[in-house]
């Protein structure tokens, strides 16, 4: 089995782009802490891992997500073998996200002030649901259940 659950800050802005036969790709990085303390008392240590996400999913972390914002990533380990411009082999290790999630809420994304809120093409903020699925942005304090 191959799946990897993530959860961590994005390092820059996800990157769209569309391959020749206009299939959509974004790619991003995940800062992740791990779970663990040094005994020597350091500093815990941070993995940046490189995510790839297709079509609808890449699309969607295009639009909705920017530098410094949480977010959880599942998705499986990709492993690609490729030539540098010296000719030599190289091997790269990525994660393919099947599905990306946001992991804070909207008073506490507004409040760290250390990334810009997702827009639209208009300027303004996403207030109402997005046309063609099922994601709406609830207004709600914290702990507050919708039902």
């Amino acid at each position: 089995m191959n799946q990897i659950v993530l959860m961590g800050r994005l390092t820059r802005d996800p990157e769209l782009r569309h391959t020749s036969s206009g299939i959509a790709v974004a790619s991003f990085s995940l800062a992740v802490d791990r779970g663990y303390t040094p005994k020597d008392g350091g500093e815990k240590q941070t993995d940046f891992i490189d995510i790839v996400a297709w079509r609808s999913t890449g699309e969607f972390v295009s639009k909705y997500f920017t530098k410094g914002q949480m977010c959880a990533v599942i998705g499986r380990l990709q492993i690609r073998d490729w030539n540098d411009k010296e000719g030599n082999k190289r091997r790269s290790a990525e994660v393919v996200a099947d599905n990306v999630y946001f992991t804070e809420s909207k008073k506490s994304r507004e409040a760290s002030q250390s990334f810009s809120p997702a827009r639209d093409d208009f300027g303004a903020g996403f207030e109402t649901p997005v046309q063609g699925s099922d994601f709406a942005e609830l207004d709600m304090d914290e702990g507050e259940l919708p039902f």
